[in-house]
């Protein structure tokens, strides 16, 4: 990091000062003006954005959480390194694992845990109307939680989170492609009304199909702007 790249922060903003630093840095990650491998440094961050070190700090370990960085021990954070097989790659795998969490939870999942679902669709159109991209890939993490929850197999749950962190930086992306928001709405009410059927094998094509249609507009958007490293 040279030249200054990134802009101080809007100290007048409504949202707290964590929050203006986590958002800044994500973005300068996703459109490619932190590129993959590169070393973080916490004070010229801190410069770069108008802050002190505390903010740019805890943005650093949130966005380690979110697989957006790693941290190397003895040497710090750097911008992680997906490439485009890397997606594809975990996307593949995360498709097949998604669609077995949807059949046993057609099998599995309580009456309870269908309200839990029913209502947040309901907070993830109501996201959709605000265009609060945050909450909604809130819901949208919740909602797919909420289903390995229901197929019972923890070990399953733990596998696909682990494949989800993987990719997590580029959820953002997807869900900002014009339309998805409204398509991954609907597919996950289709999901959620073949589980409702207690139908295993529509449950576990739409959840299956559900990860290959979010992986295509990701890998189209990508090509089509963002970087991503090595292909």
């Amino acid at each position: 990091m040279g030249e200054k790249r990134l802009s101080p922060v809007n100290l007048d903003s409504y949202k707290p000062l964590r929050e203006l630093v986590l958002e800044a840095i994500r973005e300068a990650i996703i459109n490619g003006t932190l590129q993959p491998r590169e070393r973080l440094m916490e004070i010229q961050l801190a410069d770069e954005l108008g802050v002190s070190r505390t903010p740019v700090r805890e943005a650093l370990r949130k966005l380690e959480l979110e697989g957006f960085i790693v941290m190397v021990p003895r040497k710090g954070a750097y911008v992680s390194d997906l490439s485009m097989k890397d997606v594809a790659d975990v996307f593949e795998i995360r498709a097949a694992l998604e669609g077995l969490a949807g059949a046993l939870a057609a099998e599995r999942i309580t009456e309870e845990e269908l309200e839990a679902m029913e209502r947040m669709l309901v907070e993830k159109s109501e996201a959709i109307i605000l265009n609060d991209i945050d909450k909604l890939v809130e819901v949208d993490t919740k909602f797919h939680e909420a289903l390995y929850m229901a197929s019972r197999n923890e070990r399953l749950s733990n596998i696909i989170s682990n494949l989800r962190e993987q990719i997590q930086r580029f959820r953002l992306t997807s869900l900002s492609v014009p339309g998805r928001k409204e398509d991954s709405l609907k597919e996950h009410r289709e999901i959620l009304e073949a589980i409702q059927a207690r139908d295993i094998q529509l449950a576990r094509q739409l959840a299956q199909e559900h990860i290959e249609n979010a992986e295509n507009i990701l890998i189209d958007s990508l090509k089509k702007g963002n970087s991503l490293g090595s292909e």
